[in-house]
Protein backbone atom coordinates (compact mmCIF):
# COMPACT_ATOMS: atom_id res chain seq x y z
CA UNK A 1 0.00 0.00 0.00
CA UNK A 2 1.24 3.55 -1.08
CA UNK A 3 1.50 6.03 1.42
CA UNK A 4 -0.98 8.93 1.08
CA UNK A 5 0.53 11.95 -0.31
CA UNK A 6 -1.02 15.27 1.12
CA UNK A 7 -0.97 18.19 -1.49
CA UNK A 8 -3.90 19.75 0.39
CA UNK A 9 -1.03 20.88 2.76
CA UNK A 10 1.19 22.23 -0.13
CA UNK A 11 -1.17 24.35 -1.88
CA UNK A 12 -1.64 28.29 -1.81
CA UNK A 13 -4.57 30.31 -3.00
CA UNK A 14 -5.00 30.90 -6.60
CA UNK A 15 -5.52 34.57 -5.69
CA UNK A 16 -1.72 34.82 -3.86
CA UNK A 17 0.50 37.33 -5.28
CA UNK A 18 2.78 34.89 -6.37
CA UNK A 19 2.64 30.79 -6.74
CA UNK A 20 6.14 28.90 -6.69
CA UNK A 21 6.79 26.45 -9.05
CA UNK A 22 6.52 23.51 -5.88
CA UNK A 23 3.37 25.18 -4.97
CA UNK A 24 1.65 25.35 -8.32
CA UNK A 25 2.27 21.59 -8.73
CA UNK A 26 1.30 21.12 -5.86
CA UNK A 27 -2.12 22.71 -6.55
CA UNK A 28 -2.08 21.47 -10.07
CA UNK A 29 -1.82 17.73 -8.42
CA UNK A 30 -5.30 18.67 -6.25
CA UNK A 31 -7.03 19.55 -9.22
CA UNK A 32 -5.93 16.72 -11.08
CA UNK A 33 -7.44 14.22 -8.51
CA UNK A 34 -10.72 16.17 -9.22
CA UNK A 35 -10.28 16.57 -13.00
CA UNK A 36 -12.69 13.35 -13.56
CA UNK A 37 -16.61 13.23 -13.39
CA UNK A 38 -16.64 9.99 -11.91
CA UNK A 39 -14.65 11.20 -8.81
CA UNK A 40 -16.63 14.73 -8.58
CA UNK A 41 -19.38 12.19 -8.24
CA UNK A 42 -17.58 10.10 -5.44
CA UNK A 43 -16.82 13.34 -3.53
CA UNK A 44 -20.08 14.70 -3.82
CA UNK A 45 -21.74 11.78 -2.77
CA UNK A 46 -19.36 11.50 0.07
CA UNK A 47 -20.36 15.51 0.93
CA UNK A 48 -23.55 15.29 1.08
CA UNK A 49 -24.13 11.90 3.34
CA UNK A 50 -24.40 12.49 7.23
CA UNK A 51 -21.98 9.62 7.79
CA UNK A 52 -19.02 7.68 6.02
CA UNK A 53 -20.29 6.03 2.83
CA UNK A 54 -19.39 2.53 2.49
CA UNK A 55 -17.48 1.79 -0.87
CA UNK A 56 -20.26 -0.69 -1.91
CA UNK A 57 -22.53 1.97 -2.21
CA UNK A 58 -20.32 3.76 -5.36
CA UNK A 59 -20.94 1.61 -8.09
CA UNK A 60 -24.63 1.96 -8.72
CA UNK A 61 -24.64 5.93 -7.46
CA UNK A 62 -21.45 6.49 -10.27
CA UNK A 63 -22.46 3.65 -12.86
CA UNK A 64 -19.06 1.99 -12.66
CA UNK A 65 -17.61 -1.24 -11.91
CA UNK A 66 -15.94 -1.85 -8.51
CA UNK A 67 -12.64 -2.42 -9.78
CA UNK A 68 -12.69 1.21 -11.47
CA UNK A 69 -14.38 2.56 -8.36
CA UNK A 70 -11.27 1.55 -6.16
CA UNK A 71 -9.07 2.67 -8.55
CA UNK A 72 -10.68 6.45 -8.15
CA UNK A 73 -11.25 6.32 -3.98
CA UNK A 74 -7.70 5.66 -4.00
CA UNK A 75 -7.13 8.37 -6.50
CA UNK A 76 -9.30 10.78 -4.30
CA UNK A 77 -7.36 9.47 -0.90
CA UNK A 78 -3.47 10.01 -2.19
CA UNK A 79 -4.54 13.03 -2.62
CA UNK A 80 -5.26 13.72 0.84
CA UNK A 81 -8.83 14.51 0.03
CA UNK A 82 -10.64 11.44 2.06
CA UNK A 83 -10.34 9.50 4.95
CA UNK A 84 -10.51 5.55 4.38
CA UNK A 85 -11.84 3.74 7.30
CA UNK A 86 -11.68 0.18 7.03
CA UNK A 87 -14.70 -2.00 9.00
CA UNK A 88 -14.73 -5.59 8.51
CA UNK A 89 -14.75 -6.77 4.47
CA UNK A 90 -15.56 -3.05 3.70
CA UNK A 91 -13.95 0.37 3.63
CA UNK A 92 -16.09 3.54 4.42
CA UNK A 93 -15.03 6.92 3.21
CA UNK A 94 -15.49 10.96 4.23
CA UNK A 95 -13.77 13.69 3.81
CA UNK A 96 -10.85 14.88 5.29
CA UNK A 97 -12.46 18.25 7.22
CA UNK A 98 -8.52 20.26 6.77
CA UNK A 99 -8.34 19.24 2.79
CA UNK A 100 -12.15 20.51 2.24
CA UNK A 101 -11.42 23.76 4.33
CA UNK A 102 -8.07 24.01 2.07
CA UNK A 103 -9.74 23.11 -1.12
CA UNK A 104 -12.02 25.89 -0.62
CA UNK A 105 -9.60 28.62 0.40
CA UNK A 106 -7.27 27.51 -2.88
CA UNK A 107 -10.30 27.98 -4.92
CA UNK A 108 -11.13 31.56 -3.57
CA UNK A 109 -11.02 34.38 -6.10
CA UNK A 110 -13.79 36.28 -4.78
CA UNK A 111 -12.93 40.30 -5.36
CA UNK A 112 -9.85 39.50 -7.48
CA UNK A 113 -11.22 40.04 -10.93
CA UNK A 114 -14.03 40.41 -13.09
Amino acid sequence: MSATRAPVACCVPLGAETISDEEATATAELFKSLADPARVKIVNLIATASEPVCACEFPEAVGLSQPTVSHHLKKLTDAGLLEREQRGKWAYFSLKRDAVEKLAAVADLKGLCC
